[in-house]
This record gives C-alpha cells, structure tokens and sequence, in this order.
C-alpha cells in the first residue's frame, strides 16, 4: 500500500497555493512532476560530472559518458530488454516514432505499402505515417473503436489480409480514453502477416509494467517527462537486428565510424542514431526517475490508480451537466478519464477551476480523429499520477459543480 504523505512529501512543486487555493495538479498525463531525487540527480551531474561523453580521456569526459551508459542500461532494464544496444536516446517519444519513420520507414516502405493506425492514436503516432502517405505514396489505413474506445480487431484482421500491411503502429494508452488496446493480440496477429508493430507507450509506461521480450514488440517508445523524470529526453526501442539494418536519422558528430572527403560511415548501434551532445542532465534525471519508481510495486501503483479511477468515475458521474465520455466501465480506464459539460466549453471551464489552483487540461489533446469520430470538438481531461489523491479529485468535482453554467 503506498504511503500518499511521504510521496507527496517527496515533490516539491505539490507544496504551493494559487490565489490562496492549494495547489491540485490533475493534468499528468500531459507532464508528471518530479520528485526531489530527480532534482537532485540533475544538479549533481552539472555540479560534478558535466563533461561531453565519448569526447576525451580526463575524468569529466569519463563520468559523463558513464552517466550515458549507465542511464542506458538503466532504461534497458525497466523495459526488460534483451541488450543496452536495443535503447536509443531521443529528444521525446515523438522525436522516436519520427526516427522510425524516416529511418525504417523509407528504407522498408513503398509505395501502396500499409502503415495501419487505430482511431486512438495522438497525432505523434499520425502525422509521422501521413507524411510518408504525401513522400512516398504509403496507404495509412485506421482501426476503428465502439464509442467506448474499444477497438474492432475486425479491421485489424481485414487489413492483415492484404499483404501490404508493412507496419501497425498502435498506442499503448489512450490519452483520452484511458483504454488501453490489447497489445498482445495485435502483435501476434500481425507478426503472423509479417508485419512489424511500433508501440506507442508514452501513457503506458507510467500505469504499467512494460516487458518489450513478453510483449514481442518490434518497437516500442516513451518520453522521460511523463513518468516522473525530466523534459528534454526520450527513449526509442528496437531490436537489434532492426536497428543494425536502420539507417542514421540525424548525422553529424558522435554518429559516425568514419568520414572522408568522399562520404561516411556510420557507428554501430546504438551510437549510430545519437548524433551530437546528448542531453546528459536529462539522462541523469531519467535514470534517477526510473530508480525511484522502482521503490514501489506496480501492484501498489495500479491498486492506487483503480481507487482513484473508481471515485473519479462515482463522483462525475453525480453531476448532472457532466458526461464521461468513452467506457463505462472504470476498471477499463487507465490513467486519465475525459468528459464534455453541459453549455460551456473545456477552456473555459478549465480556466475557471485553474483560477482555484486545479490543473486540467482541455482541447483535443492532440486526437483531432478520435474526437471527430466521437463528435466533440474537446474535452476536459483529468488525469492522474502516483501522488494524486481522492480528495484532490473531490475538490475538482465540488469546482465542476458549481461553475455557473448560465
């Protein structure tokens, strides 16, 4: 059971009043705070570690590639990978699923080859995949959902029946809807029709333990900042006989085995893809972050979120002028829930309760097809993370109910 008082007590920015409301951060899903040992982590590495990694034998050099490598190895053993060389730094895990598709994508794709999205994909996973549809003349095709975000594996299915289907990228978390897809069917579905699968697992990764060997995904990405650790920095998987097959993304220093007049060649992997300086304070932050969760059990974290979920859900839904919107159902929902009210629209009402210190957030969330097909322009998100509390959620539901709707 996690003890919420000695957590809290561990994220500084949660201590703090708004216009002499305290402070109800319910917007994680969109970036989650950071515990003092990442602080602290990142001010160490600049206090005395900076160096540029890889760059020279004095000590600085030394610890500063130590922390790259350490960090990395750090990542490879949250995700379960099989070697350190299967993990790929990044600015974001959109700057990933860009690195794919530039990277694999036009080395593999053709034209009229499928790259095959869901319904629910945020645009990091969308517009990657529609910019090689304009390039190079791909077919992006969707999986569709029932209005509780559940996906139709009979379009997974018709689709796989084609021999086209190169790629299905697919999310591992609504951002949204909280539902998550059932990764392990789609991706033993689609390995059966010789179809590589990327996992979108920005959501994901800080609900759920993640094992990319179980799981058998091709690739998998995340970003830093939504699971308790720094900006700036992000993580691109992939298995190794993949990545030594990938071409360079970016090119420049660091990246390289040679350069001539003439041309060059690249690094092995996975120095080929880390071209320049990496983020190094930001790869200490994260390897701090990754350490500190690992104090509690996923078992724990998730019994948390479900209470959360269940009062979040119980509460709403004893507004009359609120509709949840996607499943019913709280225990099919992870990590955030989203709902539309009566006569007002989510910018507003969000500026409203934000003057009384409660972060929500309000727009498309970057999902313009998911709400289109749930034919609402926006919605209002509260999401959660591993400090969240019921009374906090109380507080924003008694806020909710008393916005003047008139």
């Amino acid at each position: 059971m996690l003890d919420l008082r000695a957590i809290r007590r561990q994220f500084p920015l949660l201590d703090q009043q708004v216009n002499g409301h305290a402070l109800i951060y319910l917007d994680s899903a969109a970036t989650a705070q950071k515990p003092r040992a990442v602080l602290d982590a990142m001010h160490t590495f600049y206090e005395t570690q900076n160096g540029n990694a890889n760059r020279g034998m004095h000590i600085l050099a030394e610890r500063a590639t130590q922390v790259l490598e350490q960090g990395r190895t750090r990542v490879q053993k949250f995700l379960h990978a099989k070697s350190s060389s299967e993990i790929v730094f990044t600015k974001n895990a959109t700057e990933a699923i860009n690195l794919v598709a530039y990277s694999w994508g036009r080395k593999n794709l053709k034209k009229h080859d499928v790259v095959l999205l869901s319904i629910l994909e945020h645009h990091s996973n969308c517009v990657p995949w529609l910019q090689l549809k304009e390039d190079i003349g791909i077919e992006v095709r969707w999986m569709d959902s029932n209005e509780e975000g559940q996906l139709k594996m009979g379009d997974l299915d018709e689709a796989l029946q084609t021999s086209r289907v190169k790629l299905v990228a697919i999310t591992g978390q609504s951002n949204v809807l909280g539902v998550r897809p059932d990764l392990q069917t789609i991706i033993h579905k689609s390995h059966d029709a010789n179809a590589l699968v990327l996992v979108d697992a920005a959501q994901l990764a800080a609900h759920h333990e993640i094992d990319v060997q179980k799981m058998d995904c091709d690739f998998l990405v995340f970003s830093s900042h939504k699971i308790y650790g720094p900006t700036g920095i992000g993580v691109l998987y992939a298995k190794q006989k993949i990545l030594e097959q990938m071409p360079a993304f970016l090119t420049g220093g660091g990246m390289i085995g040679t350069v001539t007049k003439e041309g060059f060649t690249p690094a092995d992997i996975p120095d080929r893809f880390e071209a320049g300086t990496q983020p190094l304070a930001d790869i200490a932050g994260l390897h701090a972050a990754l350490d500190w969760l690992n104090q509690y059990s996923w078992a724990d974290i998730q019994a948390h979120e479900s209470t959360l979920m269940q009062s979040a859900y119980e509460q709403l839904s004893a507004v009359p002028q609120v509709h949840i919107i996607g499943p019913k159902d709280p225990s099919h929902v992870s990590g955030c829930i989203s709902f539309v009210v009566d006569a007002i629209h989510p910018h507003d009402l969000t500026d409203i309760v934000g003057k009384q210190g409660i972060c929500l957030r309000a727009g498309h969330h970057c999902t313009q097809p998911l709400h289109t097909k749930l034919d609402v322009n926006a919605t209002t998100r509260m999401s959660f993370g591993i400090y969240t509390t019921e009374e906090e959620i109380t507080r924003c539901v008694d806020a909710l109910a008393q916005v003047d709707l008139s």
